[in-house]
């Protein structure tokens, strides 16, 4: 984990153009140990973009991305991304609703999607139901993914999230598509995160400006 008040996170002139579009320009970002950022912003105005950029999924057309002190384009981009968390729409559909909510936590160690691609002890199992119950889902542990509401869902997305103890978080639209009361609970959770001195800054997208948690630092709009 990087020094309290240490960038982890710089876009220098970030702007990205895709089929003549401009969908980014000059975006200038720097997230840094002890903060924990909204970006704010309508549908379509590339947020997700962002996203995929600032967890290396996407290069900009123009200027620098740094990651740990890393530079996009200087540096193995599949090693960097195991130190970033991405929770997204697109992860939910990637996961096979067979597994387990415990394995779907502990695959997270190796940012993979499948349990059999890595050897896991019963210490990772553990570490997955501890994070399960943290987030209030501890009951879901041996229940297939696919039969979860939408709700448990997220939360477990959210225990993935942890379970590599990454250096940071990103977060794209994690409301959507939940009730009322899910995405209360949701809420609830992203706040009491965001106030935990111990864990890494978090990127929450979202076009709500309700869903904004309490605890969060600095506004992106």
């Amino acid at each position: 984990m990087s020094q309290e008040g240490t960038a982890v996170l710089r876009l220098s002139g970030v702007g990205l153009t895709r089929n003549g579009t401009r969908l980014l320009d000059q975006i200038d970002f720097v997230v840094e140990t002890g903060s924990s950022w909204i970006v704010l912003g309508a549908n379509g105005s590339g947020k997700t973009s962002l996203v995929r950029i600032c967890s290396l999924y996407e290069h900009p057309s123009c200027g620098t991305v740094e990651l740990l002190g890393e530079e996009l384009g200087h540096t193995d981009v599949r090693k960097l991304r195991r130190r970033v968390a991405l929770v997204s729409p697109a992860l939910t559909d990637m996961i096979r609703p067979q597994l387990t909510a415990t394995e779907v936590v502990m695959c997270a160690k190796f940012a993979a999607l499948e349990p059999w691609w890595h050897d896991y002890d019963q210490a990772d199992r553990d570490k997955a139901v501890s994070l399960l119950n943290a987030q209030q889902v501890g009951f879901t542990a041996q229940r297939r993914y696919g039969s979860l509401s939408s709700g448990e869902r997220q939360r477990v997305l959210l225990a993935r999230a942890l379970m590599s103890e990454p250096d940071l978080i990103l977060l794209d639209e994690p409301s959507a598509a939940l009730d009322l009361g899910g995405r209360e609970l949701l809420v609830e959770r992203l706040g009491e995160l965001a106030a935990d001195r111990a864990a890494p800054p978090i990127i929450l997208v979202t076009h709500h400006v309700e869903e904004i948690p309490p605890n969060f630092t600095h506004v992106l709009a």
